[in-house]
């Protein structure tokens, strides 16, 4: 297969495999984020909640699109990190695995709602961090994209205070807005073994569905930059861009991209603007023989690859500088085609294949069903004093759907663990103030989200360097 020795096949094989273990995991945490409402308010019984959360997070994933997975993949400039030697390559993936999943798996067990996106994160900025510290290597902090962690550590940050605050102020609308007897009944706690009334139960059923759906949007697309990230390291001839009839379709664009350029008045512009000027026509001038179909030479697949990811990123540096005259047509023509993911250019370097897609939302949508009741015992009776109630379940979990559908809409990957248990913590503060929350819960999932971070990156990047040394 793909013409690898028996050894590597194998290598990659379990690298995939593994993949598909991270994204089994990040089912059992996030499970229990979509789930603990309707199974603590008696709405859903386990069973049916976790395999109705397990099939809306698979449709999730399957319609979700690549955008927030290709923001996971450009966080390295993966083409630094490629040699010829494919061992090299899968030293770099194991160590992201490894990494990711062994700290994934000790939060679950110890039930610590930990963040799986800031696991994949840290891992895969672990791997940079290594790969700058080879000895062979000059580039130093370069081996990370600085300005894409800028980008996901917004959202990643932004999102559990959001969550945070609106479910306080849904919380004060609800006491506000609606009357006396439903106030009395959404407000109330659930009897035991007593399913609520219908119009609550459906609230908060479709409430859970939400944010599995959204929660498979956007968690799912983790796991296919993850996959992707190892079938581009491993297979860049096959992985790195799209096929070459649809690498032909970036013709017009590219020349769109290079008129556009052309127009840029150069008089007193500085050294660094002029040369993202001529990167960018000279990365196009080594793409136009490809994509005008002069050469059908498209072998090295990984420099074609740079080389489309070079454009875009250079394009984006003329965007944001204040000195580089542009009216707003050309400004927002640019903008378009070269920085948008899945769109422009970036259409031959953002995709994974249907396969891909279809083992993560398998991965997924069965670990959903797995080993969720730690996390859900943490989430449903530890993190507030008092009992969930269904105004504050509906509340935290609708919350928690926009949060991370608004977030899945700007491709950026957010923590569905910390956006749904802050909304959780948020309700309870609305409840009865601060001293309603259990402040050991508390401090254990502040401690896990502050640790997960430097403990992936720590861990990735000793396994990368450890990978490296017997591979070497």
């Amino acid at each position: 297969m793909f013409g690898l020795e028996n050894d590597v096949f194998f290598l990659l094989f379990f690298a995939l495999f593994a993949a598909c273990v991270f994204e089994f995991i990040n089912g059992f945490h996030d499970t229990a984020n979509a789930v603990a409402t309707v199974i603590y308010t008696n709405s859903l019984k386990p069973t049916q909640a976790v395999v109705y959360s397990g099939i809306l997070n698979f449709i999730g994933v399957i319609t979700g699109g690549v955008g927030v997975g290709m923001s996971i993949v450009n966080l390295l400039p993966v083409e630094l990190l490629i040699d010829q030697d494919v061992y090299h390559s899968l030293a770099m993936v194991m160590a992201m695995l490894f990494s990711a999943i062994i700290w994934n798996f000790g939060t679950w067990y110890f039930g610590l709602p930990s963040s799986s996106s800031h696991t994949l994160i840290g891992a895969i900025m672990g791997v940079g961090l290594g790969y700058a510290l080879l000895p062979e290597n000059q580039t130093g902090a370069a081996a990370i994209n600085w300005d894409k962690v800028k980008d996901i550590f917004t959202g990643l940050l932004m999102a559990p205070l959001f969550g945070f605050a609106m479910a306080i102020f849904l919380m004060f609308i609800l006491r506000r807005t609606v009357s006396k007897n439903v106030r009395d009944q959404i407000f109330s706690e659930p009897k035991k073994n007593q399913a609520p009334p219908n119009w609550i139960r459906g609230t908060l059923i479709t409430t859970c569905g939400l944010v599995s759906f959204f929660h498979g949007k956007n968690d799912g697309q983790k796991g296919i930059g993850l996959m992707m990230l190892i079938l581009i390291g491993v297979l860049p001839s096959y992985f790195a861009i799209t096929s070459a009839k649809k690498l032909k379709d970036i013709q017009p664009d590219l020349v769109k991209i290079e008129a556009i350029v052309n127009k840029i008045d150069t008089v007193g512009l500085g050294v660094s603007e002029m040369k993202h000027i001529n990167d960018i026509k000279s990365n196009i001038t080594f793409l136009n023989p490809v994509v005008n179909q002069t050469s059908a030479d498209t072998s090295s697949k990984l420099h074609l690859r740079g080389a489309i990811l070079k454009v875009a990123s250079n394009a984006k540096k003329l965007l944001s500088d204040e000195s580089v005259s542009m009216s707003t047509e050309d400004r927002e023509s640019l903008t378009k085609l070269a920085t948008k993911e899945e769109k422009g250019i970036r259409r031959a370097t953002d995709f994974a294949p249907f396969w891909v897609i279809m083992l993560i939302s398998l991965s997924l949508g069965l670990g959903t069903m797995i080993g969720w009741k730690r996390i859900v015992v943490t989430v449903g009776e530890k993190i507030g004093k008092s009992h969930l109630t269904y105004a504050q379940g509906a509340s935290a979990e609708l919350v928690a759907a926009v949060t991370i559908g608004l977030a899945s809409g700007f491709k950026l990957p957010v923590s569905t663990t910390h956006t749904l248990s802050s909304g959780i913590a948020g309700s309870m503060v609305a409840s009865k103030g601060i001293k309603n929350l259990q402040a050991g819960t508390i401090k254990n999932i502040a401690i896990a989200w502050v640790l997960t971070l430097p403990v992936s990156m720590m861990l990735s990047a000793g396994l990368f360097l450890l990978f490296r040394f017997f591979v070497s």
